[in-house]
């Protein structure tokens, strides 16, 4: 018999500010992609519990030129998913650039080049609302302090239906700093509902704040608010920022995300009821729930976002994304299966930090195993290729070419405050110029290296601790390198890449 309950969180990764539409009888959620590429995740669920990974909605960033290198904490901020006028509608902010759209006729594509709708500094988590009874559209956003000096406050503005224009100067609807106790106030969702205007907002920073609702009969306000779900005595930090939506029965749901260090951001699913007094209740009675009864739609098999891959005809699949946007040639397509990636020339081979040409996926929320086979096939001096986990630290293990011609395997890292990686262990004699790598990842992301190289698993170097970036857990990453000279210096190939939950 399927199951009836679901167990929080229902993604156990790194998907960070989700929000979420339904079509029918289909759901579909994406979230923030930062300065990684592919951008803008598409997930696919029927039940709400149950999420596979379809696509992605932003093939590049754009200006093209300003993510030749990694941002990492740049690029795709808390977008939002609507769908109206038979299109899926995208808005999202660049802190550094301003307020884009993107949209297309169905949820694969094709999609639009991003729209600049408002450029400045420091716009962020734009989400639009077409109110279908008048007409007219409206749209809302915040304000990151790092690049603007102002946050704690919500902006709106009057927009064209067609989303390329904005049809007024734009008005403070929402100031944060007159609601006692209340700050950093971002990430608000517009909706309509009993006749009021609805901002779901939440406040008080990503590790301990709570989910806010505001009301008002008009879009421009006056807003009313009351907070909605907090922590109170359960172990979910922070419980905030997310979207609402409604199955076909009526039954209403709220997904959001908890902040867990080097794992980013999960994301949870909590029940819904409209109050006696007109205001959303969340979770229960305004707590998070662990598990609860599943949501009242036909039941599904078990679902997950994919994350092994054998690379068939050297092709990775959707749930690798690269740390700029790509070049041509670092993957190369080929007749067989694993992934032969080119050992690009650069300065910066002494940290992967640095990088955009490291191909990445997001870290498993459970203690797990990741393994994959490498074969080194450049002749060049200080090729090296391996796996690595990256974040504000980073460490990898993998092989290299010595000037000798022989190959080591060599196991390094770097704290976050280093500029180089330095030997986390002695590099030992790969002959084959092959070896099967693997990273168990414990408790708290503590994470053991090991190796083969033909004499069976061995353990190497002392236990590191992953560590996330700013606002984007830690990830796993795939690389080949080499230092800086003339010509074509070879390529590595990876294959059998698996993660296995402990």
């Amino acid at each position: 018999m399927p199951a009836t309950t679901y167990t929080n969180p229902i993604l156990n990764a790194d998907w960070s500010d989700p929000d979420v539409v339904r079509v029918g009888d289909d759901f579909y959620l994406t979230a923030s992609s930062f300065g990684r590429v592919p951008g803008l995740p598409l997930l696919h669920s029927r039940d709400l519990v149950n999420w596979t990974l379809i696509g992605h909605a932003l093939e590049r960033l754009e200006p093209a030129g300003e993510f030749t290198k990694p941002r990492h904490d740049c690029g795709v901020w808390a977008p939002s998913l609507r769908h109206h006028d038979e299109r899926f509608w995208i808005f999202w902010g660049d802190p550094d650039q301003g307020i884009f759209q993107i949209n297309a006729p169905e949820i694969r594509g094709p999609w639009t080049r991003p729209h600049l709708l408002k450029s400045g500094k420091g716009l962020i988590d734009a989400c639009p609302l077409w109110d279908e009874d008048t007409g007219e559209a409206y749209l809302v956003h915040a304000w990151a302090k790092s690049r603007s000096g102002v946050k704690n406050r919500l902006t709106g503005h009057r927009m064209d239906p067609d989303g390329r224009e904005l049809l007024d100067e734009g008005k403070l609807i929402v100031d944060g700093d007159r609601i006692p106790g209340w700050f950093t106030l971002e990430g608000p969702k517009l909706y309509q509902h009993d006749g009021w205007f609805w901002i779901l907002a939440p406040a008080g920073g990503v590790e301990t704040g709570w989910q806010g609702a505001l009301r008002s009969r008009e879009f421009f306000g006056p807003y009313e608010e009351k907070v909605v779900l907090e922590q109170q005595d359960t172990d979910v930090n922070g419980p905030h920022q997310g979207g609402w939506v409604r199955t076909p029965s009526g039954q209403d749901w709220f997904l959001h995300f908890q902040q867990k260090g080097a794992y980013g951001r999960v994301v949870h699913l909590q029940p819904m009821r409209w109050g006696e007094d007109g205001w959303p209740v969340l979770g229960d009675d305004g707590a998070p729930v662990a598990v609860h009864e599943k949501p009242d739609l036909p039941p599904q098999p078990a679902a997950a976002p994919a994350t092994d891959d054998d690379f068939p005809g050297g092709r990775f699949g959707r749930q690798w994304q690269w740390t700029a946007n790509p070049q041509h040639g670092w993957a190369t397509h080929h007749s067989g299966d694993g992934l032969r990636l080119t050992c690009v020339r650069s300065a910066d081979a002494h940290d992967l930090r640095r990088l955009p040409n490291v191909l990445t996926q997001r870290l498993p929320g459970t203690p797990a195993a990741v393994e994959v086979e490498l074969r080194l096939h450049s002749e060049e001096p200080g090729a090296r290729a391996g796996l690595a986990v990256l974040g504000d630290a980073f460490g990898w293990i993998g092989l290299q070419r010595d000037a000798d011609g022989t190959v080591h395997l060599v196991h390094r890292f770097a704290e976050g405050v280093a500029d180089h990686e330095r030997d986390a262990d002695h590099a030992r004699p790969a002959p084959t110029g092959r070896a099967r790598l693997r990273i168990e990842i414990g408790a708290g992301a503590r994470c053991r290296f090991l190796y083969d190289v033909g004499e069976g698993l061995r353990p190497s170097g002392p236990v590191f601790a992953a560590t996330p970036w700013r606002w984007v857990g830690a990830l796993l990453g795939l690389f080949a390198l080499a230092p800086v000279g003339g010509g074509h210096a070879g390529a590595a190939t990876f294959s059998h890449f698996r993660i296995d939950h402990l």
